[in-house]
């Protein structure tokens, strides 16, 4: 792995860019005091940035030369107890971008370097202050934009993924190093790990590894937005029904069929999910180039969305077409998990409901007027309940990262190897090098095992002062 430079002090401003009330700029590494001082003068004379207490705010005034530039807080923290387990200042100042920028110019003037994308993370990974998937949940946090998301990621950030990936591991290493031992000993002809009890731990091991690994269509849909697809031929309301959800004119509505030529995609938060809406073009043979190619996209958008909100105008749509087109849809799709939702539209051109459509092959159905944006509630009602995926338990593991993901079943893949290779009785050093690859996979994800590429691809997402 490359030896990431750290005996340096960069500095970066750790607040979003523009006018704000005040904005933090921070310096991080071991010069950060000597730096300090010399543009920290405090209100209290006689004091030192180097002999400030560690933790506490103290108010003074940023100095360039004899001129003061603002009247800012400066607070110390004395290494390992900050966010890089390095020596730290962070100094809150008024937002003005202006000001940020003379503070940062001038700790670059003394001697600091501006920070990398994620540096300060990347530090607090490589001196041991959290491990790589606390890391990344710091990054999945701020970028959090629903309970549920949020939820995921300070669970993550606490440790409870780490945790239960460093306990398999452990309990993986103390059978991998009996096999290890027994390659000391090979022409005495021992056995020092009993190969049905490893098979019982790799049976345990793979389940809860595969119960991580199942987690992760869950995770990954929570933490970035439940898809939902709103279909149907054209002129059936989805633009509207689309807007009504929003509660905004999102999509442009005309009485013109053919109107959607794109997608139109827009997110709401309902009782701490996010649910990530997807308006498509009418499902309809076109000739129209510019058409078909929305509505080609429509059937990706079907393919990429969790749950499908079937649109069609119930005041002239008959049951024998719906149920013709349900059967397409499916076969088109190919995935009978697609949760999929009937939305009768245009119930304010009925006097009453056709008793028929109740019963529509068995499939929920909502009847609703999307113009009036009645029952809409109702809808809104049946995706929570779509989403059994919430967990009630909020400490709850769920997997969000694709990288985990493909560490879990490389790991699965490895495990499948040991398994086999016991039953083949093959020797305990080709034992040894699948034992190896489990625990490398596994050691992977909280970076035990890491490398320069995966930590240049994993900070370099980070937001520059984070």
């Amino acid at each position: 792995m490359k030896a990431y430079q750290t005996d340096d002090t960069i500095c970066a401003p750790a607040t979003a860019p523009g006018h704000a009330a005040i904005a933090i700029v921070r310096l991080s590494g071991p010069e950060s005091f000597s730096i300090a001082g010399k543009i920290f003068l405090p209100r209290k004379k006689n004091l030192q940035v180097t002999a400030l207490t560690s933790h506490r705010m103290y108010l003074g005034q940023i100095m360039d030369g004899d001129e003061a530039v603002d009247e800012v807080l400066l607070t110390r923290f004395v290494a390992p107890n900050s966010y890089t387990a390095e020596n730290m200042v962070e100094i809150s100042s008024h937002g003005s971008p202006y000001i940020q920028q003379k503070i940062i110019q001038l700790m670059l003037d003394n001697g600091a370097r501006f920070a990398n994308p994620g540096e300060f993370t990347l530090r607090a990974f490589l001196n041991g202050r959290m491990d790589l998937s606390q890391a990344e949940a710091v990054a999945d946090l701020i970028a959090s934009n629903s309970e549920a998301s949020r939820l995921i990621a300070f669970n993550q950030l606490r440790g409870h993924f780490s945790g239960r990936i460093k306990d398999l591991r452990q309990k993986l290493l103390e059978f991998a190093s009996l096999i290890e031992l027994e390659l000391d000993f090979s022409e005495e002809d021992v056995e020092f790990a009993d190969r049905m009890q490893l098979g019982d731990l790799l049976n345990v091991i793979d389940d809860e590894v595969k119960v991580l690994r199942e987690s992760f269509a869950t995770g990954n849909a929570l933490k970035h937005g439940i898809p939902v697809a709103i279909i149907g031929k054209p002129n059936v309301g989805k633009s509207t029904l689309l807007n009504a959800l929003l509660n905004e004119e999102r999509a442009i509505v005309s009485e013109i069929p053919g109107t959607t030529r794109d997608t139109i995609e827009d997110t709401i938060t309902i009782n701490g999910i996010a649910f990530r809406f997807i308006d498509t073009a009418g499902l309809r043979e076109s000739e129209d180039h510019i058409e078909s190619v929305g509505i080609e996209r429509t059937h990706e958008k079907i393919r990429q969305a969790a749950i499908i909100l079937y649109l069609f105008d119930v005041s002239s749509t008959g049951l024998e077409e719906i149920a013709q087109t349900i059967l397409e849809f499916k076969e088109k799709v190919g995935d009978e998990d697609k949760h999929l939702i009937l939305i009768a539209n245009k119930i304010d051109l009925l006097e009453e409901i056709p008793h028929h459509f109740r019963n529509l092959v068995d499939l929920e159905t909502i009847f609703v007027s999307a113009k009036r944006k009645e029952n809409i509630s109702m809808i809104t009602e049946s995706l929570l309940k779509a989403v059994d995926a919430a967990p009630e338990d909020k400490h709850a593991i769920l997997v969000t990262s694709s990288r985990h993901y493909e560490a879990l079943s490389q790991t699965s893949e490895a495990i499948a190897a040991v398994r086999n290779g016991i039953a083949g009785e093959i020797p305990g050093d080709l034992l040894a090098i699948d034992l190896r690859g489990a625990l490398h996979h596994l050691g992977s994800i909280t970076g035990e095992v890491t490398s320069d590429e995966i930590l240049g691809e994993i900070f370099g997402r980070f937001c520059i002062g984070k």
